[in-house]
C-alpha cells in the first residue's frame, strides 16, 4: 500500500474518502482514531493508503 494522503483535515479525509468509493478504488484510512483523540496537537495525522497498482489511477482522481 502507498500512502495517497497525510492530514489532520477530517473534511479533506472525507471528500478524499467519497471519490474514492465512488471510483471503487479500495483504500484504507489509517491513524483516524489516533488523530482525533491526539488532534489539538497535531502530532498523529490520517493516512489514506490505496494499493500500489492503483495509485497513478487515484492521484489522477485527485488532481481532477
Amino acid at each position: 500500500m502507498v500512502e495517497l494522503v497525510r492530514t489532520s483535515d477530517v473534511a479533506l479525509v472525507s471528500a478524499v474518502e467519497s471519490l474514492l468509493l465512488d471510483a471503487e478504488i479500495p483504500h484504507q484510512v489509517t491513524d483516524r482514531n489516533m488523530s482525533a483523540i491526539e488532534g489539538t496537537i497535531l502530532g498523529i495525522q490520517m493516512r489514506i493508503l490505496v494499493q500500489d497498482e492503483r495509485e497513478a489511477e487515484a492521484r489522477q482522481l485527485l488532481t481532477e
